[in-house]
């Protein structure tokens, strides 16, 4: 079976890996020509664990391929999935500009029955918009070719995106035809041998699904994070409420995890476009501006609490990140409460001293020399007044508080993520704050 996807961020990229890591032809395709070049040359232009050495193997093997032209592709192809990005108007919306040109060169260029497929984030509505772009450059052809449209959302966590797309609680498809139908349940086989678990709807049920699953996701924290601030109000520990309610299987163990917010590529966005959807359609969703707000709020928190024990003089205190990708395991910084952090701090007059295992060359590209980069954790922690625990990675969780106090300035640490314990931190000196 032959594919093309277009687009090689996060989503086409792993995905067009992943097919072919179950044996099948996959074209992938970017206007990007250096990208399309490393790529070519066995280098990935994301951090993903496991993407690489998927990469390499199956381009030697023959079975991924590079191009910057869809249309020289499209004859052989039977399914073209749309993985281009969707990124955020002013106004909130989902820009669709890319996914409809994608449709545009489809139309242009397909000579028998293929599908296009979105597989990027998209509003409700979206297939119908790319059935009519196509439908107007066959008609300036003067063609009448067979195609189908469908809508297969992603659900893949950036970190864990091989695993996710490997082995997937579900692989969600919109469809109107029989006969698209068969040949995505076809493409998905491979992917499928523990267990059916496709979950075929209406197009525009599948447009909503994957905006409903990460606002579902986004409220939970946002929850988390508002039950947090009120426990630290009245006493109470967020942890041992996060067991309590979590031990309800109508609620369940999973995000419900406080912090100092969430970012990333997804959840921002796609609570951002869901909002302005129903606006669009007469309806306001207020529960979303409401974890939107919170949100916003909560990428604050450890700087209220650093100024709060200052007495909100800040002015030439030396402060110690670590961590500054959204989420531990990718070098993803979009939306990242540490770039929020890091202007406050900069703007109250500290010195910020940052370490992070993989996203250091990212952030430099975003901030330049606002912040000083440092070799490890310990080296940032030197001279430091202050240790700020953003981003979870492993190698944060059990460090030598004994090294910290001796290399420290003050000993103080603010735990972003709750993965200290209290008692431990105290008896080596340390004044110690987490959320809630």
């Amino acid at each position: 079976m032959n594919i093309a996807i277009v687009g090689t961020g996060y989503v086409g990229l792993v995905s067009g890996t992943c097919f072919a890591e179950m044996g099948i032809d996959v074209t992938c395709v970017d206007i990007d020509r250096q990208k399309i070049d490393r790529l070519q040359n066995g280098e990935i232009p994301i951090y993903e664990p496991g993407l690489e050495d998927m990469v390499k193997r199956n381009v030697d093997a023959g079975r991924l391929h590079f191009t910057t032209d869809l249309a020289t592709c499209l004859d052989k192809v039977e399914v073209v999935f749309s993985a281009v990005g969707t990124p955020p108007d002013e106004d909130g919306s989902a820009d669709l500009k890319y996914v409809l040109a994608v449709a545009r060169t489809f139309g242009q260029h397909i000579k028998k029955y293929t599908i296009l497929v979105t597989k990027s984030t998209v509003p409700v509505g979206t297939a119908q918009k790319v059935k009519t772009a196509i439908q107007e450059e066959l008609a300036k052809r003067g063609e009448k070719i067979d195609f189908d449209v469908a809508s297969n959302p992603e659900f893949l966590k950036e970190g864990a995106a091989v695993k996710d797309f490997m082995t997937p609680d579900r692989v969600v498809v919109g469809t109107e035809s029989m006969r698209a139908r068969k040949i995505m349940t076809r493409l998905y086989k491979p992917f499928m041998l523990s267990g059916e678990r496709m979950i075929f709807t209406d197009i525009p049920s599948a447009e909503m699904i994957k905006y409903a699953a990460n606002s579902m996701l986004a409220t939970r924290i946002s929850f988390m994070n508002d039950i947090a601030n009120l426990c630290e109000k009245v006493g109470a520990d967020v942890n041992m409420v996060r067991k309590g309610i979590g031990s309800d299987t109508r609620i369940g163990r999973k995000f419900l995890y406080a912090g100092c917010g969430y970012g990333g590529s997804c959840f921002p966005k796609d609570v951002k476009a869901l909002i302005r959807t129903a606006e669009q359609n007469g309806y306001e969703m207020k529960v979303l501006k409401a974890v939107e707000e919170v949100n916003e709020k909560q990428k604050s928190i450890l700087f209220e609490k650093l100024q709060k024990h200052y007495d909100g003089n800040l002015k030439g205190k030396t402060i110690a990140l670590w961590g500054l990708a959204f989420k531990p395991e990718t070098d993803d910084m979009r939306e990242a409460p540490a770039l929020v952090l890091i202007d406050k701090l900069v703007t109250a007059g500290c010195a910020v001293k940052v370490y992070d295992p993989i996203s250091m060359p990212e952030c430099k590209r975003r901030i330049g020399d606002k912040v000083v980069y440092c070799r490890d954790m310990y080296d940032a922690a030197v001279d430091a007044d202050v240790l700020l625990l953003v981003t979870e990675w492993k190698e944060f969780r059990m460090p030598s508080f004994a090294v910290l106090k001796k290399t420290m300035a003050d000993k103080i640490i603010i735990d972003g993520r709750n993965i200290y314990d209290k008692e431990e931190v105290a008896e080596h000196g340390f004044t110690y704050y987490k959320i809630g």
